[in-house]
Parts: C-alpha cells; sequence; structure tokens
C-alpha cells in the first residue's frame, strides 16, 4: 500500500483512493494537492475496515468493478473517476459500486474539490444502515424492524438507534409502538430545506420509544400520509448514520424512489419472509428486485409453516443466506394491539439477535 500526504500537517482524515490507471491516478493526485487533503491508496478490492472508515472513496471503472466483486458495505461518500467523459461501461460501473457521482478527469476537477469538501470529515465510528422489507403484505417486517430497533436500543448496541418508517400508508410504526400520543414530528412535520439535518436536533423532535430510540414515523388521517421524498431520506440516514446511530428502516413491500435511496444506503437488507408456499414464490421476486440495488441481503423466515416449509429449505431455493428461522411468537397480536410492542424472551427477540450479529464488528458478542 502506497500513501501520499499532501502536507505533512494536514491532520484531516485521508480519502481512500482506490485507481488501476496510472494516469487517473496521477490526475487525482493533483487534485488532492490542489484541494489540500491527504489520500491513502490502495490496491483493489480495498479492505472491509478501509472502505467503511474512509470519509470519501475515489475509484476508477476498472477497480470499482474489482472493489464489487467484493461486495462490500453500501454506503456513500464514493465517487468514481473518468479519463475523459463517461461511456456506458462506466455508469454501470459506477452503479454496480454505488457511487453517488461519476467525475470526467480533467475536465470536471471542480467537482471532484467539490466532494473532498463536502467529505471532509470522518463520520463517527459504528454508523449502521439496515433495511426490513417483506415478501409481500403481512410479512412482518414492520415489526420486525420496530423490534430491532426496540433491541438496539435495550441492549445498547448503538448509542442510539433510529427507527425510520418507509411506509406511508402503513398506519405509523408509533401506533405499533404505542406510543402514538408522544409528542414529536412525524415525516409530515419534518421539512429539510438544504438537503441536511444534524442528528442531535433530530433526536430531540423526535418521539421517543424509550431510552436511545428515536422513531420518525409516517403520519394517519387526512393529508398525513404524504410521499416521504427521497432526498428527506437520504438526509435523514446521512445524519444519523454519521452521528454512529444504528438506523432502522421499515420498507415492507413498498416501491418509490425514497426506497431506493434506503437500500443504496443500507449495510444489510433482511427479507422477511413466511414459511408459506406463495409468500416464498412473492419472495424469489422481491430478492432479485433488492439485488439490484444492494447485494447484501440476509433472510428471516417466521412461521407458523402449514406445510412444513423449513427455513433452509427457504434460503435454498431464493439463495439468500438464513439468519432466523422462528415460529410464531405467542400472544404478540393481542400484545400489539393492547398497547403496543415489547420483547420477552421467545422467537421475535431471537430474530433481532440474528439480525443484530450479522450488523456487529467481529469482536463483539451477540446481546444478552
Amino acid at each position: 500500500m502506497d500513501h501520499e500526504a499532501t502536507t505533512a500537517e494536514n491532520t484531516e482524515p485521508a480519502v481512500l483512493v482506490v485507481i488501476r490507471d496510472h494516469r487517473l491516478r496521477e490526475e487525482v493526485r493533483r487534485v488532492a494537492a490542489a484541494a489540500g487533503r491527504r489520500i491513502e491508496e490502495t490496491d483493489p478490492p480495498a479492505g472491509r475496515h478501509v472502505w467503511s472508515a474512509a470519509p470519501l472513496i475515489v475509484l476508477d471503472t476498472r477497480a470499482a468493478v474489482e472493489c464489487a466483486a467484493a461486495a462490500p458495505p453500501r454506503r456513500n461518500g464514493v465517487v468514481t473517476v473518468t479519463d475523459g467523459e463517461p461511456e456506458l461501461g462506466d455508469w454501470q460501473a459506477a452503479a454496480v459500486i454505488g457511487a453517488e457521482r461519476v467525475v470526467a478527469l480533467p475536465t470536471a476537477a471542480v467537482a471532484l474539490i467539490e466532494k473532498f469538501a463536502e467529505y471532509g470529515e470522518r463520520h463517527a465510528d459504528g454508523g449502521v444502515v439496515v433495511a426490513l422489507a417483506g415478501a409481500g403484505g403481512g410479512a412482518g417486517a414492520s415489526t420486525l424492524a420496530a423490534a430491532v430497533a426496540l433491541r438496539s436500543a435495550i441492549s445498547r448496541f448503538r448509542p442510539n438507534t433510529v427507527l425510520v418508517d418507509g411506509v406511508p400508508h402503513g398506519g405509523g410504526l408509533d401506533l405499533l409502538l404505542g406510543i402514538e400520543g408522544t409528542p414529536g414530528l412525524r415525516w409530515p412535520d419534518l421539512v429539510i430545506d438544504d438537503g441536511r439535518v444534524a442528528a442531535a436536533e433530530l433526536h430531540n423532535a423526535l418521539p421517543g420509544a424509550g431510552a436511545g430510540l428515536s422513531v420518525l414515523s409516517c403520519g394517519r388521517g387526512a393529508g398525513r400520509a404524504s410521499p416521504i421524498g427521497a432526498a428527506a431520506v437520504h438526509a435523514v440516514i446521512e445524519a444519523t448514520r454519521g452521528a454512529g446511530d444504528l438506523v432502522v428502516c421499515d420498507i415492507s413491500s413498498e416501491r418509490g424512489p425514497h426506497v431506493d435511496r434506503i437500500l443504496d444506503a443500507s449495510d444489510l437488507v433482511v427479507l422477511v419472509v413466511p414459511a408459506r408456499l406463495r409468500a416464498v414464490a412473492a419472495a424469489e421476486v422481491v430478492a432479485r428486485w433488492i439485488a439490484d440495488r444492494n447485494p447484501n441481503q440476509g433472510l428471516v423466515v417466521r412461521g407458523p409453516a402449514p406445510g412444513n416449509l423449513r427455513g433452509h429449505e427457504i434460503a435454498r431455493v431464493l439463495e439468500l443466506p438464513l439468519l432466523a428461522a422462528v415460529r410464531a411468537q405467542p400472544g404478540l397480536g393481542a400484545r400489539l394491539e393492547r398497547g403496543g410492542l415489547r420483547l420477552p424472551r421467545g422467537p421475535l427477540r431471537t430474530a433481532c439477535d440474528a439480525v443484530l450479529a450479522v450488523l456487529s464488528p467481529p469482536d463483539e458478542r451477540r446481546p444478552e
């Protein structure tokens, strides 16, 4: 690994540069020097730790393809550069790696300088985004999303957890958690003028569902079930992940630009599938749709299984890693109707711990 610093005194975190083309590498070095930014160079594929820790990653097309083959976590702050105007293959590589911009060098060097400035500070360690999707309506993705967020807060998985409701017509996750009467902003009340929001202000403005858990829920009633803007979703996720939070997003069976942003940002997408034949058939379509935007998927199979379908059988059909296969939670429906979700020991808590275990660094133990 080569290391290059623009100035010895520069203490800003280094931009990660992963470039095969010698000419482009030299051009990026010149741009970094002009911007006064320190860079760190490595060959593809970049290690998982440096990939996650760098404030900004700059790749050429060849390196982007090689890195994408290693399936790194999806993240923001990824830029690809091209020697001259990008062609179809350059755009395709950028889409696969999740780049937010393709910069043609040397003509658009100013755009790269702007990205250096935008990502001038390292995000707090440990920020993670997980999305919960369902194979059709009633799969249980919303319940598992709320449960994962609640379990994270109780076990102090991260200093703070944010539960983001991505289903405008789902009735609101605040109702599922029994905090529908708690004051605070919901999606219809949240105004983000400049595309940015501060995590601390967001935590203070949102209703809480216990210590360390903030909930951004959709609205209910006439005029309150409004669409969710993709830019607003991006701002919320970036702010909270940047603060080191766990961000849990419920997308259920929702589609749209805001869901695309969630999938692009997620470190893990959990597909929740009831152990029923029609649900598995629906899940094949959903899994392919998710994979087009994010390859980092895991499977949770939820009982009952009237046809005795096993979790490992469903995982084999869907070609997804099985995180957990759990039976139905006794009395869950009645508890949700009488005051909101709670997490006693049982199948739902087991599924939550399985999801959090995947999101944990290798040296961390699962929550007890």
